[in-house]
């Protein structure tokens, strides 16, 4: 009986914490990652997401509402963010949580 208990116990623990780091207060938090987009992304990328007319011929930016864009994975996004793609040059000093906040963003711009 003792073990039974225990068992259920150490049962119930596990999945206790299962949801709780499942939940959305560990989710990345977007309107942290638009303060970040405002400060480092927004000169190329425009307020919104689309670039200024000029910005997007002479450097070919996209929206990034772009289809192509938005069906990129999160991993991807990242790579673009931290090593470039195209003209755009890697962005410094945004990594982990930051990072993960950015691209919560992103994805709010479709």
């Amino acid at each position: 009986m003792n073990s039974l208990v225990r068992n259920l116990t150490s049962a119930g623990l596990i999945c206790g914490a299962a949801m709780l780091l499942t939940t959305s207060a560990w989710a990345a938090d977007a309107t942290a990652g638009k303060a970040i987009y405002l400060a480092k992304c927004k000169s190329c990328h425009g307020t919104d997401g689309t670039p200024p007319p000029a910005m997007a011929k002479a450097l070919g930016i996209k929206p990034i509402s772009d289809p192509a864009t938005q069906a990129k994975s999160d991993a991807a996004l990242k790579d673009v963010v931290t090593k470039g793609e195209g003209k755009m040059k890697p962005v410094s000093g945004i990594a982990g949580a930051d990072l993960d906040n950015l691209i919560a963003a992103l994805r709010t711009m479709k």
